[in-house]
């Protein structure tokens, strides 16, 4: 038997469990089981409180094990669970669930209430038309405006820094725009200016998924946010040297009016001493600029022992309003549970971040999409420094390139 044909049977195996443990109303547990659980520090203490619930109403011991947030605990998570020794249950990234799915370590999660969530939240949690993550917090970037600076909105970027180069001539600031790059560029914060000229990375199928053999980002739409690349980089307002350390600072010491980021930066901006706003970025193309979304969460393992325990943590407990608000108070980033949400609204600045990322798109969890970040931050990277010369030119050559390493 072929190993695809193994994957596919273990695939479906895992999805049999996953919908039975889910399915059921009921927990039959036998004294002193164990659940253990990998989860970050901020999340560790907000969901402190509804861990002991669980643990009395179900007759459990909860083990939480703190790990850092990132690539580590991704990659050990992949090991361990092979091996018998991995958790029952793991706070996760959505783009980290391509190759987890591969890897065969998630279970399918059936989540009864999945409309009661953020839709851009549920479908990052989502691979293949199944839901495996229950997500708990959004982040995206958007526009932060000095309100000091620019008491105005604009429509299209295009005005935007149009203004804000009346502002830097006045004397008021250094710079009219402020987005981080460096020295591969960004595509990650750049990308909402790439897809409002209708040049997403991948197309979708009919479910709303990503479908890898639908390369969309070489379109005309492509080429030409290309040649915006290279005029915004010839006139000063793009700027390799612009890293995320400096742009921050730059921002939030006033020398800009405008900076593209997320609530990660909040702190800052918030003891800038001016005034400020969070709202949707302007478009510089046809279309809506439309940021990528990231969406965190937790996963039921795969090779759990008590995979009925285990959802029913997930799924009843985690996706509780209690804790996902809880969460959001802890670590600062928008509730995926709508009436989380709402309750989100007491911060101003939090609420604006969701509102933006509500009409975003979740970043690409499927695996081919780590076959486009090198060329594509490369590409833009000499675009904007002028290197690359012809940049529609550069940018059908990268769309070549990656086209090449997603088909092996």
């Amino acid at each position: 038997m072929s190993v695809k044909s193994l994957s596919a049977i273990a695939l479906a195996t895992v999805a049999l469990v996953g919908l039975t443990a889910c399915g059921s109303g009921e927990t039959s547990n036998e004294a002193g089981t164990t659940l253990t659980v990998w989860v970050d520090a901020n999340r560790a203490e907000a969901i402190k409180g509804i861990v002991e619930d669980f643990e009395a109403e179900n007759g459990v011991t909860v083990n939480m094990v703190q790990k850092e947030f990132g690539d580590t605990l991704r990659e050990d998570f992949i090991k361990q669970v092979p091996t018998g020794r991995g958790p029952d249950v793991v706070v996760g990234a959505h783009d980290w669930l391509g190759t987890w799915v591969q890897n065969g370590v998630v279970a399918p999660l059936t989540v009864d209430n999945a409309a009661d969530f953020q839709e851009v939240a549920t479908q990052a949690m989502s691979y293949e038309g199944q839901q495996y993550g229950l997500p708990v917090s959004i982040e995206n970037i958007a526009l932060v405006r000095n309100t000091d600076l620019d008491p105005d909105s604009h429509a299209t970027l295009d005005e935007l820094i149009a203004a804000g180069q009346e502002i830097v001539a006045a004397g008021k600031a250094e710079f009219p725009f402020i987005v981080q790059l460096g020295a591969k560029a960004d595509p990650y914060h750049l990308y909402p200016i790439q897809t409002s000229f209708g040049a997403p990375v991948f197309g979708t199928n009919a479910d709303g998924s990503y479908n890898p053999d639908d390369l969309q980002i070489g379109n005309a739409g492509g080429a030409e946010f290309a040649g915006k690349l290279a005029e915004w980089g010839a006139s000063g307002v793009l700027n390799i040297n612009i890293d995320g350390d400096i742009a921050i600072e730059t921002f939030a010491t006033g020398k800009s009016p405008y900076i593209l980021t997320g609530p990660w930066n909040l702190e800052r901006i918030r003891g800038g001493g001016f005034n400020y706003t969070v709202e949707a970025i302007p478009t510089a193309g046809p279309d809506p600029a439309t940021p990528f979304v990231s969406v965190q969460g937790f996963f039921v393992s795969a090779q759990s022992a008590n995979a009925l325990l285990a959802n029913k943590f997930v799924v009843e407990y985690l996706g509780s309003e209690a804790v996902q608000t809880a969460i959001f108070e802890s670590g600062g980033r928008a509730p995926a549970l709508k009436t989380s949400f709402d309750a989100a609204q007491s911060d101003p600045d939090i609420a604006a971040f969701g509102e933006v990322g509500a009409a975003g798109v979740p970043q690409p969890a499927i695996p081919q999409m780590g076959q486009v970040w090198d060329d594509w931050g490369s590409t833009e990277a000499a675009i904007i420094s002028g290197e690359a010369g012809d940049p529609a030119a550069a940018w059908q050559a990268m769309t070549d390139s990656i086209q090449t390493k997603i088909a092996g």
